[in-house]
């Protein structure tokens, strides 16, 4: 019922930047977010949080690199990406509870050359 679109992916050299976008159809206000990545042979796996009163959470792997936000207003989630690996090289997914069900955007592939 509630969809989530994601934009924002593509081609970066490594040390470089993405900002990923995930607009929901409807309010998020009341929502924990989250971002997740999926590498080809590989299981996906959470990336970054927020919580529905803005506290954020990051993987290891990408703490210190990545910054989760979200504009409630918009009903918006931004990934802003920042000095991008290629082991950073996968499908991002947007995810979210709407009334208990999961909902998963269609993800937006991020490539990272070396």
């Amino acid at each position: 019922q509630v969809q989530l679109v994601e934009s924002g992916g593509g081609l970066v050299q490594a040390g470089g930047s993405l900002i990923l976008s995930c607009v929901a159809s409807g309010s998020i206000s009341s929502n924990a977010m989250a971002w997740y990545r999926q590498a080809p042979g590989k299981q996906r796996e959470w990336v970054a949080g927020i919580s529905s009163g803005g506290i954020t959470y990051y993987a290891a792997s990408v703490k210190g690199r990545f910054t989760i936000s979200k504009d409630n207003a918009k009903n918006t989630v931004l990934l802003q990406m920042n000095s991008l690996k290629p082991e950073d090289t996968a499908v991002y997914y947007c995810y979210s509870e709407f009334n208990g069900l999961p909902s998963w955007g269609q993800g937006t592939q991020v490539t990272v050359s070396s």
